[in-house]
């Protein structure tokens, strides 16, 4: 059970309205990619697979991270954000890994 405040980790991600992944089961490195608002990578689907790219060059020893982007069918209230907190650090950083609502 999830108790307040304690650390855990998901590694589901979604392919579309139907199709979830869960990378716990049989799931490759990239399940330990983390978020940041500042992402040198991007999560792209492609006939049900999930491939990691690049947005820009990346240096050795280098964390990769790309933006989680959240979405909620609720509105994004800033008690729905605080549920996903961003704590990455860039200064970019909005607070939330919620993505932002257009």
């Amino acid at each position: 059970p999830d108790l307040p405040g304690e650390r855990h980790h998901t590694f589901l991600f979604a392919i579309d309205d139907a199709v979830v992944i869960d990378a716990a089961v049989n799931g490759n490195d990239a399940r330990w990619i983390n978020h940041s608002c500042a992402p040198n990578c991007d999560a792209v689907i492609d006939a049900g697979r999930i491939w990691i790219e690049s947005l820009r060059d990346i240096v050795p020893d280098e964390e990769l991270a790309y933006d989680y982007a959240f979405t909620l069918a609720e509105r994004h209230t800033p008690a729905a954000k605080r549920r996903f907190p961003c704590h990455c650090g860039a200064q970019s950083c909005r607070g939330t890994m919620l993505a932002r609502k257009r």
